[in-house]
């Protein structure tokens, strides 16, 4: 690979006699890798021989984007190092979590495993077709406790003032560690782009750390080896805002302490983390984990987001329900926008002023004089919450999600929903009539399995 001149003069200095080992690095193939969703069955036909050390649910490997495990949401691609992240944030069940610079979603996908569906996950990117790739994804894992957001972050800094109990930023950076993965990063690149990322990095964090409570914890993170966006970055946080202490991060598989006499010389950050390719399977990053240990902005009172659905749209999801739900659902929880109906996660402040992709679980569509279910519904809901469900074969889910029609004669109700699983995975719904089911595979989403 040929890097730039200026990015190895920098780091022949830096690194000193591991730079040859490091620039050799970069003539190695990338590492793939997946992670299994908690929330659904692990599928038999992975290969899960090679796991990832530092996380439960991840593995080397490469998965196709046209397979039933991917499909339906029992996999996610995800680079090696990035899973490190999600690790060292590890919320707990119940918290308040947001997820900042969110697209496409690996991050957030990891976040949703410890999380379990409990809490709120409000996941945002603020450019607008990534936000709409984001809800894709967050939906294909099931999701039902995540808002997904398009905004920036001083429009969240005013909405959320201390009012997370952790706060991800995966911050855009030079992306010096995605060369390998990513060679026309190096197109981009030059002597001063790092500075430059460093001076978005802090006007994100100003807004950031006001996002927190007390007592929350603040998780940086880059795909870049650029000292001024990492141990500096880290040292800028420290002394503008003396409110915050460095966490100790757990380090394992080679990935080695953050370097202070890169940063301010403060002894702490030894505690953050640095993922070189030449030490570990993985890209590059870094990662720093924070607490604050007192509020930045002061402590609103929220107001909840209020149901907003009509009754007539109110009573054809509540006829929809009673014919089909095995689940209850709260309708103080419902949020209709236009004829698009959703259920947010307990607990949603108000979300006026906001630009909101997804608010929640997206249930379905109102037509005239009847509910018709969604697709996002289909895959969130967990085996028997539906009435209706019946196993297909690999055959059928091909024409399922080539959006063809099928027939089987193994179909719970003549005429109706009917919830379809694959190998133990949530595929689709179907519209059974006799023996035939029509085809409800959203169009966009459309493909030619393997």
């Amino acid at each position: 690979m040929e890097l730039p001149a200026a990015f190895k003069t920098k780091y022949q200095q830096l690194l000193g006699d591991q730079a040859d080992a490091f620039f050799a690095s970069f003539d190695q193939p990338a590492n793939s890798g997946f992670r299994v969703n908690p929330m659904r069955p692990v599928p038999d036909d992975l290969d899960l021989t090679d796991p990832v050390p530092y996380t439960k649910w991840g593995y080397y490997g490469k998965v196709s984007g046209h397979t039933l495990d991917h499909q339906s949401g029992a996999v996610y691609s995800q680079e090696p190092s990035a899973m490190f992240v999600g690790e060292v944030a590890h919320p707990s069940a119940g918290m308040r979590v947001l997820d900042l610079s969110a697209a496409p979603g690996g991050k957030t996908t990891h976040l949703s495993s410890f999380l379990q569906q409990t809490g709120l996950l409000v996941s945002n990117e603020i450019m607008p077709k990534r936000a709409k790739v984001l809800a894709e994804n967050t939906e294909r894992f099931g999701l039902s406790n995540t808002l997904v957001l398009n905004e920036d972050p001083v429009s969240i800094a005013k909405t959320f003032p201390a009012f997370f109990d952790q706060v991800l930023v995966d911050a855009p950076c030079s992306g010096e560690g995605m060369f390998r993965k990513d060679p026309d990063a190096i197109s981009y690149w030059s002597a001063d782009y790092p500075a430059a990322c460093a001076k978005r990095q802090r006007e994100i964090l100003t807004e950031a750390v006001k996002t927190l409570k007390p007592g929350g914890e603040l998780v940086y993170s880059t795909c870049t080896f650029a000292p001024e966006e990492d141990e500096q970055m880290i040292s800028w946080l420290l002394e503008t805002y003396p409110q915050f202490e460095v966490v100790p991060i757990e380090k394992t598989a080679g990935i080695i302490d953050a370097k202070p006499e890169w940063g301010n010389g403060d002894p702490s950050l030894k505690g953050a983390a640095r993922l070189f390719p030449h030490l570990m399977r993985g890209e590059g990053h870094f990662v720093a984990k924070l607490k604050l240990n007192e509020a930045v902005s002061d402590v609103k009172k929220f107001h909840r987001q209020a149901s907003n659905v009509s009754r007539d749209q109110s009573h054809l999801f509540e006829d929809f329900a009673d014919e089909y739900l095995n689940v209850k659902v709260d309708s103080h929880q419902l949020m209709a926008f236009g004829d698009q109906l959703y259920v947010m996660p307990e607990g949603t402040p108000s979300l006026r002023k906001l630009k909101v992709v997804r608010p929640g679980l997206h249930l379905g569509t109102f037509k005239k004089n009847r509910f018709e279910p969604s697709y996002a519904m289909a895959l969130a809901l967990r085996p028997g919450q539906f009435k209706y469900e019946t196993t297909i074969s690999e055959d059928d889910w091909k024409q399922v999600v080539h959006g063809d029609t099928f027939t089987s004669d193994n179909l719970p109700v003549k005429k109706g929903w009917v919830r379809l699983f694959c190998n133990g995975q949530p595929v689709a719904f179907g519209k059974a009539v006799n023996h035939t089911v029509k085809n409800f595979f959203p169009k966009g989403l459309r493909f030619k399995a393997e």
